[in-house]
């Protein structure tokens, strides 16, 4: 499997998080049995998150992660390789929600890093049963991270 991460830090984040969000991100692909991929994730903070989400969304507030998914026009990167999209963190976003769920804020940003790669492999949580899909892919890669405690919120 080969899988080339770009992590960008526009914002304090947690010492290893990078390795957090590399686990994060094996995990998930390996459920979907996806190899051969390259995406960026980037942690930002809540100001350019709301731009992000009033520039592409039309809606005018800070949210945790938006996704930016290359769909059916994925971008070769040499021979197999394949670029899958953006992630969009908002770090500061993030810690509020782990702070209130009760966890750490390094399991919250992973979370939202699984939350943001299965929008890019086309999963959603806009119906029940997609939800649903959606939620128990999210539940096996928290299970595999030994995050069995962390459940998903859902903002805009």
């Amino acid at each position: 499997m080969t899988i080339e991460l770009d992590i960008q830090q526009e914002t304090a984040v947690p010492e290893g998080i990078e390795d957090a969000l590399r686990a994060a991100v094996d995990a998930v692909l390996n459920i979907e049995q996806v190899s051969a991929v390259a995406l960026t994730i980037l942690l930002t903070d809540d100001e350019k998150m709301r731009s992000l989400n009033r520039q592409f969304r039309s809606v005018d507030k800070t949210t945790d992660v938006l996704s930016f998914s290359f769909g059916d026009d994925q971008v070769p990167l040499g021979e197999s390789l394949v670029y899958l999209g953006d992630i969009a963190i908002s770090a500061p976003y993030a810690y509020r929600q782990a702070a209130a769920q009760g966890h750490g804020a390094t399991a919250e940003v992973q979370l939202l890093a699984i939350h943001g790669i299965l929008h890019l492999l086309g999963y959603d949580h806009e119906a029940a049963e997609a939800k649903q899909r959606m939620w128990a892919v999210q539940r096996k890669a928290l299970d595999q991270l030994g995050l069995a405690t962390v459940e998903p919120t859902e903002s805009n």
